[in-house]
């Protein structure tokens, strides 16, 4: 156990090894580039392997045939490249895949303006591909959480068969922090052969609706079917067995909310919180700052720090707004996620603060736009 001074995308890259890491396909885009280079220099040392394709559709099928050969494969892309992912990742949540995606995000649309920042793609991680299923998306917020929630991405991707974004962004990515860096002895790494073991000792993940998954080598004939396809991985275009299928592909996620939710929340001294700020991602610390200038004045601000974006745990939302009297989510794009939020407090007042910025959003305007809604 060491603590490094490094910048949030070595910290991805640090995780990533430390979870097994064995193959890392991808191609070069801003932010996420300096995670390719840092683990092009240093996984082959460490007996994996990195190869840079010609575009970001070979990469993601790349990463899919090497975690069929129960290799721990991920791949690292921004908004341009994500979007040419999502057939892939499409395949790789029907075949039951797994991997992991670290998702930097950047100002957009398009290619906007590669060196900056924004959280315009929280929808795009999590719907942009077809399908309609869900899978996991984790934001931290500096490069500590940037190290642990790569390492949960991993554990989660392997126990539920599932591909998992990270989902980050340049500012995270370039931001430099203490970091614990943990040696592989120190974290409890989970394998997809360790299903059945973790379902005979019990434990907090629900797995009645995750197949143990064979790979090539293993000495069986291995099906890997893109059509609906039966217990088997038969192709069965019929009614009964796509129902069968896709209720249990949503089951095997929703089910594990409990587990898959974490968030952290700061009540700044105050006894009581009245008015509460959602918020997640980079745009914390420019909230941390606001709460603070907020609270000069007896307001009683709290804040909500989401480290999990999907899937949705309700009842913590419940409890944590249950007293408060206003909510108002913070966010570096038009408002997006504040939709999600609404669809579950439909009976608090929930109020979108958008504050556009190509760094972060600026803490005096925070202040500014809250107190117009005090």
């Amino acid at each position: 156990m060491r603590i490094d001074y490094i910048s949030g995308n070595r910290a991805i890259a640090e995780a990533a090894i430390a979870s097994g890491l064995k193959f890392f396909a991808g191609y070069p885009i801003t932010p996420s580039s300096d995670i390719f280079e840092y683990l092009a220099e240093e996984l082959p040392r460490r007996g994996g392997y990195v190869i840079q394709f010609e575009d970001e559709l070979a990469s993601i099928y790349a990463v899919i045939g090497a975690s069929w050969t129960c290799s721990k494969a991920m791949t690292a892309t921004s908004g341009p490249g994500f979007s040419l992912m999502v057939e892939g990742i499409s395949i790789a949540v029907m075949t039951e895949t797994p991997l992991v995606i670290a998702y930097i995000m950047r100002a957009g649309p398009a290619t906007g303006v590669p060196t900056k920042t924004g959280q315009y793609d929280v929808f795009q991680a999590e719907y942009g591909f077809h399908g309609g299923l869900p899978i996991p998306v984790f934001a931290p917020s500096n490069p500590q959480e940037a190290y642990d929630l790569t390492i949960k991405a991993f554990n989660t991707s392997e126990i539920l068969r599932t591909p998992v974004v990270l989902l980050s962004d340049a500012s995270i990515a370039n931001m430099f922090g203490k970091v614990l860096i943990r040696e592989a002895g120190e974290i409890e790494i989970i394998d997809r052969r360790s299903i059945e073991i973790l379902r005979k000792k019990g434990c907090e993940w629900s797995l009645d609706d995750v197949y143990e998954m064979k790979c090539v080598g293993d000495g069986y004939d291995i099906y890997v079917e893109t059509l609906t396809h039966d217990e088997k991985n038969i192709y069965r275009p019929t009614t009964d067995v796509q129902r069968r299928l896709m209720w249990r592909l949503y089951r095997k996620i929703i089910n594990n909310r409990e587990v898959l939710f974490e968030y952290s929340f700061h009540n700044y001294g105050n006894k009581r919180c009245r008015n509460m700020i959602i918020t997640y991602g980079s745009t914390f610390s420019s909230v941390s700052e606001a709460v603070r200038e907020l609270n000069k004045n007896e307001e009683d601000f709290c804040v909500f720090k989401l480290k999990t974006l999907y899937p949705i745990n309700e009842k913590i939302f419940y409890e944590k707004t249950r007293d408060v009297d206003k909510i108002f989510v913070v966010e570096n794009n038009v408002g997006l996620y504040v939709k999600e939020i609404r669809s579950i407090l439909r009976d608090k007042d929930v109020i979108s603060i958008s504050v556009i910025d190509l760094e972060y959003p600026d803490p005096d305007e925070i202040v500014e736009r809250v107190r117009e809604w005090l």
